[in-house]
């Protein structure tokens, strides 16, 4: 490793991500190569014991160092990977083993920059680290982030989030996106793109940009809420207004309403105006269509609703999302 500058530790602990803890190291090894090693990066992997790790898909990781000796030298980001468990229903839970807790908030304090990657989020707001701060993890595990730490602004939605020298990221790849923008935020979108075009990867996708398909993921523990979710997805293209929906569940509007409130913790408009984004980006990607045709084909009617849409859920525009995520069978025809 280069003489150090940067000292970037990542926290290794049992059934930890493995991309969480690899990805990281890869981009900052690119950027010390990238400025013949001027970046000055030094990333070491910390764990309570320099016994091998085994991580959640069961690849044995060696430490480099142990938090005892991590303790005695100064940070510079300290990136905080996470780990979940899957119950019998398939449902995702993050683990946040109190021992981990701790030793991450005591890390923190000798820390620059601290940094979480998917539901690493969970460890952060566990040690008090998010309190009064907005932050984002998985999707997933949103919902559980928000009630369990109330004083958390969760959003769900954007790739990652920094607020002040606090970095949160949402899923698993999402930990490229953001070593690319601490590499930016350290050398400059210069070096940071030169490290995206070897990675084959867009440089920037803003840290507002949306964690797709996150709307059609939520699960409903009625099968009323089952049905209506896919009665609109079956219907995409019809008005699918509140009334058309609470006379498909037999119900009155306002009941409507409030059951889309409790079970998916929104609003009818707001679901279907996420279903059809969803659907119309799975077109943008697979087909040649026109955004007339996509607009049409998915209820928004006209390219200004569709545009609108996607600025709002997405945080870009139909014709540049197809740029960036349209596949090559797409791109065939």
């Amino acid at each position: 490793m280069s003489t150090v500058g940067r000292l970037i530790a990542i926290v290794l602990f049992e059934d930890v991500d493995l991309l969480d803890v690899t990805g990281p190291p890869e981009v900052f090894s690119l950027a010390r190569r990238e400025t013949d090693e001027a970046a000055g990066y030094d990333v070491v992997l910390a764990a309570e014991t320099m016994d091998p790790v085994i991580t959640g898909a069961g690849v044995r990781v060696l430490p480099d160092t142990t938090f005892d000796e991590l303790a005695t030298r100064r940070i510079d980001t300290l990136i905080v990977p996470g780990a979940v468990r899957m119950d019998d229903q398939r449902r995702v839970h993050p683990l946040t083993d109190p021992a981990v807790v701790e030793r991450v908030r005591q890390l923190a304090g000798r820390t620059r920059r601290v940094t979480s990657v998917c539901v690493g989020a969970h460890i952060l707001a566990a040690a008090g680290l998010l309190d009064g701060k907005r932050a984002t993890t998985h999707w997933s595990t949103a919902r559980q982030l928000a009630d369990e730490h109330p004083a958390i602004e969760v959003d769900a939605d954007p790739i990652f989030i920094r607020e002040g020298d606090v970095w949160t990221g949402a899923g698993i790849s999402a930990c490229l996106d953001l070593s690319l923008a601490l590499i930016a935020d350290d050398l400059g979108e210069a070096v940071a793109l030169r490290v995206a075009r070897q990675l084959v990867m867009y440089l920037k996708r803003p840290s507002g940009q949306s964690q797709f398909s996150v709307p059609l993921e939520q699960v409903s523990a009625t099968r009323r809420i089952e049905d209506l979710r896919h009665h609109i997805l079956r219907n995409i293209a019809a008005p699918l207004t509140v009334a058309d929906l609470a006379a498909h569940a037999h119900v009155g509007d306002r009941q409507l309403t409030r059951i889309f409130k409790t079970e998916l913790g929104t609003t009818p408009h707001a679901y279907v105006e996420s279903a059809r984004v969803e659907v119309a980006r799975q077109q943008l990607e697979s087909t040649d269509a026109t955004l007339e045709r996509v607009a049409s084909a998915c209820g928004f009617g006209t390219v200004d609703t569709l545009v609108r849409a996607f600025r709002r859920r997405l945080d870009t525009t139909p014709t540049e999302y197809r740029r960036r995520f349209r596949t090559a069978a797409g791109a065939q025809g």
